[in-house]
């Protein structure tokens, strides 16, 4: 989760479950609070959704800055069509947490946190012909930390024996996933080369 160090905050087992997620640690800094002590897999599923739930509403309300500051109209259609995927993500969090008893309140994603303030900070000083480059790149680095988070709780969901919950896991993993392979064509497909206009890159 984001919200660590977790080497003093996560009991064992959980702890080495952690460790063999692959540290989707991005952003996590000594001097943040601490989180409550999380002693199962349970427990870690639970916060991990959470923390994937704040994330995707932090998204929602960074994704409209990003549409209106595109100037590619395939890229506006995407990021609107990403924005309403990432409404439906939040619906299925809130839905696994009714679903097990729990709030779905209580838990800031300091990792999206950071990617997106990042972001704004890159859009703040990147015009044309770079500046949906420059999108396309926040748009990447906020997908792939949605697939890496989606990724880890889908494995433990299903450890854990949580059917339903999986089946709606899966179903944001997928539009994530969707969601990079269609950025990625369309950089590949003219925004990165208009990006590189006037650079002395050869054009092909």
């Amino acid at each position: 989760s984001c919200n660590l160090p977790f080497h003093l905050e996560i009991l064992r087992p959980a702890r080495d479950v952690v460790i063999a997620a692959g540290y989707r640690l991005i952003g996590a800094t000594p001097e943040r609070e601490p989180m409550s002590s999380v002693a199962n897999l349970r427990e870690l599923f639970l916060d991990e959704v959470k923390d994937l739930l704040n994330a995707e509403r932090q998204l929602v309300m960074a994704l409209p800055k990003m549409i209106h500051a595109a100037t590619s109209v395939p890229l506006k259609d995407a990021l609107a069509s990403h924005l309403k995927e990432t409404e439906g993500h939040i619906d299925r969090m809130e839905q696994i947490l009714t679903d097990l008893g729990e709030s779905p309140r209580g838990k800031k994603c300091k990792g999206m946190e950071g990617i997106l303030e990042e972001g704004s900070e890159m859009l703040s000083h990147v015009e044309m012909p770079a500046l949906d480059a420059a999108i396309v790149s926040t748009g990447q680095r906020v997908a792939h930390y949605e697939i890496s988070g989606y990724g880890v709780i889908q494995d433990w969901a299903k450890t854990l024996g949580y059917r339903s919950a999986e089946k709606l896991i899966v179903k944001s993993l997928e539009e994530a996933l969707a969601t990079t392979e269609r950025l990625s064509a369309l950089a590949k497909g003219g925004i990165n080369t208009t990006a590189s206009a006037g650079e002395g890159i050869p054009v092909r």
